[in-house]
């Protein structure tokens, strides 16, 4: 007899519909062959401080007991929210399942928790904690929950010790998670007097949209001078804009390249039309999918998650938590099957062997999200199930569609003079193919009708525009970030990506040694964490950050906490490690131990400075050294007031984490140098000192040699 663990109540009732006939009990079902019972996803949490240390009446969070580092992790059956004791729904279930597993005629357990790490562990947990006895272990690996997938993973179980690495790189999570948010959490909360969140992912999220936000707050806009010509040729107006820029005080420098063009004469060097196919976008992983809920129908993460995991419990969609926009080869037939049936809805589909679908090495655990072979009636969903199965189904068809998108790419060369070379770029489509199924935004672009070796009419003159702050971070935006935070931006990855030519080996390299902050299965609950925790907003589809997320990003820094994209990564790459057998939980989780006592060892010297008195905002400081108009107090710098004019000085009020007061910024713009400052922190979070000096108008360190 098998007995097998699901995660959840639902995905049991899919096990038990992929198998057949079975008898429903109280918190199980049975047949001849196998017992099938749940647990209520996590039955098991970390037990809290307290229970590493002696037993006391006093449950106050106190630093006497921190940082605490357990010898070995206690899991204890789940609390209810705010309550001492244990769920009671918690409590009976995990009965059954400790009945059910020393029944003398169950000899193999198997674990069916969700295909990932978290899943992993969920059961291993519950087996761990009721077992008395060693019994055979499989485990049951689901990429959707339809019934024949059911049947076929329950033909092809594997050994539940092939799956080890993937649960030590669970358990390396969990205890890290748990020493950074305990220890941190509670640190920063008592020195700060409010509850403060201080997690290994939480916090660089939350100062990503901090830093955007100030970025946007203090930025001053800067006109320049640009070269332009808007001028026509046989009927036809012809745009050419230089790549030189001009400072707002070099208008004349402008007008003079203007005046050199304008003689040199223009014309047309090259020109070559081909048609040539667009591909579709890629399938969805679950980020690249929540960008498009979040754009076009203003879902949240949080939302767009829960409705993409019901469909997946519902049999409709693959397993969603997927980091991946490939197919396993070994899914070609797979494909087949579903092909057939979107087929038969009137699209016109076909199977297609390209390494732009199936790409093994571009897969680490689970494939793209795409539709199983089992169709919805259209009339259950609900609006916006409708519209999150749509996305999915859509663009299945766009990637696996029998008609070709056709265009006509044209490109143009005008050359002034040996001065400048302007490339002209167009794009007309002839045969719309996929585009009539999925989203597709570009818009035909004509070129003029030009021909080599033909003069072009310019009029080059000073164009004046003004520098645009940065945006705030969107769903979309934001998710890209998280993914790969280390990525340099270009504009060419945009134009490469609208014709389907991206190159991504970078983001999935990046993925894989665990660069990101979070992962497609933990990401959407840690944001919506932290817009519970008054951290961060979500407007329509824009991230703003709030006071709570202020106080939260600038406590921690004058704490000397160092949570950043770079700890955050190293600590993902750890993870990995773990993952690929590389090291092992106890290295992963001493690391994490190393980098808390650093922060509790310099506690002291936190502790024993006294607030920096900054002054008030509008404060005089003193001169400036650009331009001797006054330098204020303002509310994150001290600026010069002759921003209005142009003049760009100004420096951080808080610099590597210090703040600076008020006196030493008097110093410095009077004797060009300030007094040696202790207290600073570097990127990769250690203590250093220095004097702040004026070189050339800027702030910079001066090291003592």
């Amino acid at each position: 007899m098998k007995l097998i663990i699901a995660e959840k109540p639902s995905l049991a009732r899919n096990i038990v519909a992929g198998i057949g006939k079975m008898d429903k009990k109280d918190g199980y079902y049975i047949n001849s062959e196998y017992i099938v019972t749940w647990a209520f996803g996590h039955l098991f949490s970390l037990a809290d401080v307290e229970a590493y240390g002696p037993e006391t009446e006093d449950k106050r969070w106190r630093l006497d007991n921190l940082p605490c580092f357990p010898e070995s992790f206690k899991f204890e059956l789940r609390r209810s929210d705010g309550k001492k004791d244990v769920d009671a729904g918690v409590k009976k279930q995990f009965k059954i399942i400790s009945t059910l597993a020393n029944r003398a005629d169950v000899d193999t357990i198997v674990n069916a928790g969700d295909a990932d790490r978290e899943g992993e562990i969920i059961v291993r947990l519950c087996v761990t904690h009721a077992l008395k006895t060693k019994k055979a272990e499989k485990r049951l690996w689901l990429p959707d929950q339809t019934p024949e997938t059911v049947r076929r993973a329950l033909a092809e179980m594997k050994d539940e010790s092939e799956y080890d690495n993937l649960a030590g790189e669970g358990y390396a999570r969990t205890y890290i998670d748990w020493l950074y948010g305990v220890n941190l959490t509670r640190y920063a909360t008592i020195k700060t007097g409010k509850l403060l969140r201080v997690g290994r992912v939480i916090v660089p999220i939350v100062k990503a949209i901090y830093d955007r936000d100030l970025e946007i707050r203090n930025f001053t806009p800067e006109t320049y001078y640009v070269i332009a010509s808007s001028s026509v040729t046989h009927g036809e107006r012809v745009e050419l804009t230089s790549k030189h820029k001009f400072t707002k005080d070099e208008k004349n420098k402008a007008e003079e390249l203007a005046a050199k063009y304008n003689g040199a004469g223009a014309v047309v060097t090259y020109k070559n039309s081909k048609t040539d196919r667009i591909l579709p976008g890629k399938l969805y992983s679950l980020s690249t999918l929540q960008n498009v809920l979040g754009k076009k129908y203003k879902m949240s993460m949080a939302e767009s998650l829960k409705i993409i995991q019901k469909l997946y419990e519902e049999g409709y969609l693959t397993y969603p938590r997927t980091n991946s926009e490939y197919l396993a080869t070994a899914e070609k037939d797979k494909m087949r099957s579903i092909i057939a049936g979107v087929s038969k809805l009137g699209y016109p589909v076909r199977f297609k062997d390209s390494k732009y679908i199936f790409d093994d090495s571009k897969i680490e655990s689970h494939s793209a999200l795409t539709p199983t072979y089992k169709i919805p009636d259209k009339d259950k969903l609900t609006e916006k199930e409708r519209q999150v199965y749509s996305t999915v189904l859509r663009r299945f068809v766009a990637v696996f569609c029998s008609e070709d998108c056709v265009a006509e790419k044209s490109e143009i060369k005008i050359k002034v003079g040996e001065l400048e070379e302007f490339v002209l770029k167009g794009t007309v489509i002839l045969e719309p193919g996929w585009t009539k199924y999925d989203d597709y935004n570009s818009k035909d672009k004509l070129l003029p009708k030009l021909e080599v070796g033909e003069s072009v009419n310019i009029s080059f003159k000073p164009q004046e525009k003004k520098t645009t702050p940065p945006k705030h971070y969107t769903i979309e935006t934001l998710n890209k970030y998280l993914k790969n935070p280390f990525k340099d931006d270009k504009a060419k990855a945009k134009e490469l990506e609208e014709n389907g030519e991206v190159d991504d080996a970078e983001d999935y390299k990046a993925i894989f040694e665990g660069l990101e902050l979070g992962t497609e299965a933990t990401r959407t609950g840690i944001i919506d964490n932290a817009k519970k925790s008054g951290y961060i907003d979500l407007k329509k589809d824009v991230y703003t950050i709030l006071d709570g997320g202020e106080f939260l990003i600038e406590s921690i820094a004058r704490l000397g906490i160092v949570m950043d994209k770079y700890k955050t990564s190293e600590l993902g790459k750890a993870l990995k490690k773990v993952f690929r057998g590389e090291m092992s939980v106890e290295d992963s989780v001493k690391l994490a131990e190393r980098e808390i006592k650093e922060i509790f060892d310099n506690s002291s010297k936190v502790a024993s400075a006294p607030p920096a008195d900054t002054g008030k905002v509008g404060e005089i400081v003193g001169k400036c050294p650009l331009c001797g108009k006054n330098v204020i107090r303002g509310r994150q710098n001290y600026g010069c007031m002759g921003y209005t004019d142009g003049c760009q000085f100004k420096m951080g009020i808080t610099i590597c984490h210090r703040d600076i007061p008020i006196t030493e910024a008097r110093r410095l713009l009077a004797e060009g140098k300030t007094a040696k400052l202790s207290g600073f922190i570097s990127k990769k979070g250690r203590f250093f000192s220095g004097r702040l000096a004026l070189r050339d108008g800027e702030v910079v360190f001066d090291f003592d040699k």
